[in-house]
């Protein structure tokens, strides 16, 4: 009599991993943003000051976009990502020092363009263990789970910390979640292992993968062909991947503004308590959960059901910048209750069109995944550089945020405009043979 041999779910554990490492990716970036109002009272900073701290991060983690992608293909991202983990959480615990300096705010921002480098190859890994691990009908999901990780980030770490500001200082912020991600980090390294090499998955589940087009060999080839850098140009610069570049730039503006200003907003522009500013600050973040993992959903379903790969990723992230436009009601009311449910429905709706990542696991070749991510995350991260800044100097200028929120709503047009005009239909990118 014939057994069947059930296949195993190997790969949901390696969607754990993927998912915590992303919270606290995000739980890192965002401990600044926590801390801004208490530090920079203590500090001396002012909103330039914060401006330039915040961008500092940027800088270094678009910089490092392509090398971190070069270091994920030649490395594999079970290496690279646990040790980038354990590498910021340590510098995010050296944040909580800066005081002990004369100069705080040039050793803060010596820090964060670390801190950015070194974090610089955790997106591209997460699109490179989506390929390996996943199949392209289950990808869409697993591009929202990892996504949603920065909503969770923001809507359940971001209150601890302002409890553990209001309770003891903002030192401690740092602190507590440093150490907190160098001990994810050694897990990772003990558990996380490329598809063929994993002791505890089955042919079945890599037949499973590989059939429904996963790459669960990526990484395990000894012998890869030689790229050229025309080959990569072609895959990097071409009319769909600058649309997907543009609309990447858009949503990761408006993640940027919730990431840096928003507690500051909220505590200055609404006068709302630092306890309060943590705890309200988590509504549009579990809004951009529900957003997030929705959105991946409904894409797989459409693929699912028949509808091509361009409908099925591009209507959710179409729908999502259109409604994220709706942040700028903010600038009309004075109502707590309004402005919450603008940023919160706001947030939900970029959530539900963050599908970029999955746009890219799609389209690009499987031989240049990581540069391929290293490239769209340099491009939709330069607005960590950017949006930090522009609304420091909108700030420093007025004294008001509202032309800040307009500045942060219109990203929700021009990435509308580029998914409807630009992008066109997604297929994947073939690499052309070498010439010699």
């Amino acid at each position: 009599m014939n057994t069947i041999i059930q296949r195993t779910r190997v790969r949901y554990g390696i969607l754990l991993f993927l998912f915590l490492a992303t919270v606290f990716n995000y739980a890192d970036r965002a401990t600044l943003s926590v801390v801004a109002p208490m530090m920079s009272k203590e500090l001396g900073f002012d909103p330039q000051d914060l401006g330039f701290a915040f961008s500092a991060f940027g800088i270094a983690y678009v910089i490092m976009q392509i090398p971190g992608g070069w270091l994920l293909d030649k490395f594999g991202s079970r290496l690279v990502y646990g040790c980038a983990l354990i590498g910021w959480s340590l510098v995010t615990m050296l944040q909580g020092t800066i005081y002990l300096y004369t100069s705080p705010l040039v050793v803060l921002i010596i820090l964060r363009l670390l801190m950015g480098a070194i974090e610089a190859p955790a997106f591209p890994a997460n699109s490179r263990l989506s390929v390996q691990w996943f199949p392209n009908q289950e990808r869409g999901f697993v591009t929202a789970v990892y996504q949603a990780a920065q909503y969770i980030s923001l809507g359940i770490i971001t209150p601890l910390m302002t409890i553990i500001l209001h309770n003891l200082s903002w030192h401690y912020v740092f602190y507590y979640i440093g150490a907190t991600g160098v001990v994810l980090g050694l897990f990772w390294l003990r558990k996380i292992r490329d598809p063929l090499q994993h002791p505890a998955v089955n042919q079945q589940e890599l037949d499973y993968i590989r059939d429904g087009g996963g790459e669960p060999e990526l990484g395990s080839k000894k012998n890869q062909p030689r790229l050229t850098l025309n080959q990569i140009k072609g895959v990097c610069v071409n009319r769909m991947m600058i649309g997907v570049y543009i609309g990447q730039f858009c949503v990761t503006s408006i993640t940027w503004f919730f990431l840096t200003w928003f507690p500051t907003y909220l505590y200055q522009a609404k006068g709302m308590s630092i306890l309060k500013v943590g705890f309200v600050a988590s509504i549009p973040a579990i809004a951009g959960f529900l957003g997030g993992l929705l959105g991946g959903v409904v894409s797989d379903a459409l693929l699912k059901r028949g509808y091509s790969l361009t409908v099925a990723r591009k209507l959710p992230v179409i729908c999502g910048m259109l409604l994220s436009c709706i942040i700028v009601v903010a600038n009309y009311t004075s109502s707590e209750v309004v402005v919450i449910a603008a940023m919160s429905m706001a947030f939900f709706a970029k959530g539900f069109g963050n599908l970029g990542w999955c746009v890219l696991s799609d389209t690009s070749p499987k031989e240049v995944l990581g540069i391929a991510g290293g490239v769209f995350n340099m491009c939709g991260n330069l607005a960590s550089i950017v949006t930090p800044l522009v609304i420091g100097v909108i700030l420093s200028a007025t004294g008001s945020f509202d032309y800040a929120i307009l500045y942060v709503g219109s990203m929700g047009v021009i990435g509308l405009i580029s998914y409807l005009f630009i992008v066109g239909p997604l297929d994947r990118i073939t690499l052309r043979p070498a010439t010699v």
